[in-house]
């Protein structure tokens, strides 16, 4: 079967390996012409990933239609920021399984990247699937073990996106809670810089684990509010992907909040990397999202304030852990 993997960034090229690895052919899509002229002629991406060596049966394309026409599934690895205004370019063909890889919170409206493509790209929610779970594209690309979630509100539909995406080092299960999956996936980027903000200013390891579970907590307490599944929260695409990010020299969000804690600003770290920390992009849009269910969320309050520089690291640190105690469970 063809599929289009739409976005040729670190994830994108890296799911297109992953599913040219199960045999499908894949068409990559790509902005830039001479991204896709090097992916056709080195096997290689060279702005992501140019140590790896990509499939014979993976195609890089320019245009966004030839990626999509025939394919039994269209895979979107575009940032969560843009997506939007780029599905509302495309035809997104209307027999195709359409798979989310963005994690992140729509600025402005609150909403999920699957509530966007469902809007944006007119796709109905029973053809519609989210992969999420630690997804470091780099350990992905060389084919170490690594597990995922495909989440959709139908079954069949997740079980579709399992078969074109399971290989012997990727290994994926299917989840009916597409709130969870999703929330868990955004506000683990904004916990991941916090956590790097941590690290940058030299603390150890009693700071970081604190900060990964009370921002575990604070991400339950937040899908809960919003439907989701408790129980989602504690597996690969809560806990695992929480853990991986945070921890992770290869995390964009955990490095660009290091930088963070180390006196550099938003605009200068942004500067200096191609790559997304969407993090960066939604803590202010999954902050709203909270206020707007009356769910406190103090970790994800303090990263914002860092990020709109309102507050610096070492003084977001101080108000956290200043905040008059109590009734909190552990």
């Amino acid at each position: 079967m063809k599929v289009a993997v739409m976005g040729a960034g670190s994830w994108g090229t890296t799911f297109g390996l992953v599913v040219a690895d199960t045999g499908h052919e894949v068409t990559l899509w790509a902005r830039r012409p001479e991204l896709v002229a090097a992916v056709n002629a080195t096997r290689r991406n060279p702005d992501y990933l140019p140590d790896v060596e990509l499939p014979a049966n993976l195609r890089a394309v320019g245009d966004p239609a030839e990626a999509m026409d025939g394919a039994y599934a269209v895979v979107l690895a575009v940032p969560s920021q843009l997506l939007r205004g780029t599905l509302e370019g495309w035809e997104v063909p209307r027999d195709a399984h359409v798979v989310s890889l963005a994690k992140g919170i729509e600025l402005g409206t609150g909403r999920r990247m699957s509530e966007v493509v469902a809007e944006a790209g007119g796709v109905e929610p029973e053809r519609l699937a989210v992969v999420t779970g630690p997804n470091l594209a780099r350990e992905i690309a060389a084919r170490q073990p690594s597990a995922s979630v495909a989440a959709s509100v139908a079954e069949e539909t997740a079980l579709d996106v399992q078969r074109i995406c399971h290989t012997p080092s990727f290994r994926v299960y299917t989840n009916a809670d597409v709130v969870g999956c999703e929330l868990a996936g955004a506000t683990k980027n904004v916990i991941a810089l916090g956590v790097g903000m941590a690290v940058g200013l030299g603390f150890g390891a009693n700071a970081t684990a604190s900060l990964i579970t009370r921002g575990l907590a604070e991400t339950s307490r937040l899908g809960v509010a919003l439907g989701a599944d408790p129980y989602t929260f504690a597996g690969l695409a809560g806990l695992g992907d929480l853990v991986a990010t945070c921890q992770s020299p290869l995390s964009r969000n955990r490095t660009f909040g290091e930088e963070l804690g180390r006196g550099r600003s938003v605009a200068e770290i942004s500067h200096a990397t191609r790559q997304v920390a969407e993090g960066v992009l939604s803590c202010a849009s999954v902050q709203q999202l909270a206020h707007d269910h009356d769910v406190e969320m103090p970790i994800v309050d303090h990263v914002a304030a860092v990020v709109a520089g309102e507050l610096t690291p070492a003084d977001a640190v101080r108000a956290l852990m200043s905040r008059a105690p109590g009734r909190e469970r552990a």
